[in-house]
């Protein structure tokens, strides 16, 4: 059934060109008669013939594969952005579209996931729960997310997930996307480096603790009106526990003479809001209510000028303004492409690049084409 739906959508393509099917066969760079074979069933069609039929039709191997999905969007927008979101789903379609592409031929996604879900009806305790097994497996790979400011880079070495960060519409915090074989993460660029990091880990909540198989948007993570649903109270719990843990927090704090100053340096050593990290050490009792009430006034930019991380937080804030490109999804096109399983279009569409200005940048540099034959 796959082998004919294969070929009529391959037909599809050569009606679309307007070409006859031994001259599309020869701009896909296949053999015509290995297209009439295949086209008739009596050869299969191999993967680096697929990636170069989808080249030169301008569309995903998932398409030729049959595959029709649309999206599954849990509705949680703080107002409606209409077109803003659509532009941003699409975005994420085309990031796991790829990534789909690339387990077809053989470059599958290895994400790390909890084998259990969180036990026990109390939300905030999913999400605590979740929180100490994913700092488990952050603490086996060598790495601490509550010390690390770049928790893009962190999430993708540790845990094996998509990230990217793109300019997404005013308002519009992120969105995560889980479907098999495609685990995603997009957050928007932001001029609120805290905001971001924290919509990070509370998009990792969602994706490890399996919310919403399909496209999950979050237009606000701090809107109190959808912070009440149980999967954002434990997504919150968990981006919370992920990124302050209270065991750390107590052991770091031990002895601390409460100051302004004090307080600033552990905001740039922990890379959260000032009010964020206020909440939490009055929640574990580690600061009294007056106290929490006064630190939490204060600014990121006035904790900075506090610590003497001035510097520091003007490169936070810089790159929280960049946009990202996952970098798993770069290395594994660029690997099927010198593998010779893929044409060049997916890293360069990945890059924003023409395809035969990457191949003469190649060349130039040394490296030799894959083979083509």
């Amino acid at each position: 059934m796959c082998g004919e739906i294969v070929a009529q959508r391959v037909r599809q393509l050569i009606t679309r060109s307007g070409r006859s099917q031994g001259e599309f066969a020869t701009l896909a760079g296949l053999d015509p008669s290995k297209m009439s074979k295949s086209l008739s069933g009596t050869r299969r069609f191999t993967s680096l013939d697929l990636a170069r039929i989808a080249e030169l039709g301008d569309v995903t191997v998932d398409w030729l594969l049959g595959a029709d999905e649309t999206p599954a969007l849990a509705g949680r927008l703080s107002s409606p952005l209409g077109s803003s979101v659509e532009s941003a789903m699409q975005e994420a379609d085309r990031l796991t579209q790829l990534r789909a592409d690339l387990a077809f031929l053989g470059y599958k996604q290895h994400v790390t996931l909890p084998q259990t879900t969180p036990v026990g009806s109390w939300w905030v305790g999913q999400g605590q729960q979740l929180a100490a097994w994913a700092l488990d497996q952050a603490c086996a790979a060598g790495a601490d997310p509550s010390h690390t400011r770049d928790l893009a880079e962190l999430i993708e070495t540790v845990f094996g997930i998509d990230v990217a960060i793109s300019e997404l519409p005013d308002g519009f915090d992120g969105l995560a996307s889980s479907r098999e074989h495609r685990r995603l993460i997009v957050v928007g660029t932001s001029t609120v480096p805290s905001r971001q990091r924290f919509t990070l880990a509370h998009e990792l909540g969602h994706v490890l603790a399996g919310d919403d198989q399909g496209l999950l948007v979050e237009a606000d993570v701090y809107d109190k009106r959808h912070s009440r649903q149980s999967s954002e109270i434990r997504a919150n719990a968990f981006a919370t526990a992920f990124l302050l843990p209270e065991a750390l927090l107590k052991s770091e704090t031990s002895g601390t003479a409460w100051t302004d100053e004090s307080f600033a340096k552990l905001v740039f050593r922990w890379w959260v809001s000032p009010s964020a990290l206020a909440w939490r050490l009055h929640n574990v009792s580690l600061i009294s209510k007056d106290l929490r009430d006064r630190f939490r006034g204060m600014t990121t930019e006035s904790a900075a000028l506090l610590a003497g991380e001035l510097g520091s937080f003007t490169e936070w804030i810089d790159a929280a303004s960049r946009c990202r490109i996952p970098q798993l999804l770069l290395r594994d096109t660029f690997q099927a492409y010198l593998d010779g399983t893929s044409t060049l279009r997916p890293f360069s569409n990945l890059i924003g690049e023409d395809s035969e200005t990457i191949r003469q940048a190649l060349e130039q540099a040394g490296e030799e084409p894959p083979l083509t034959s």
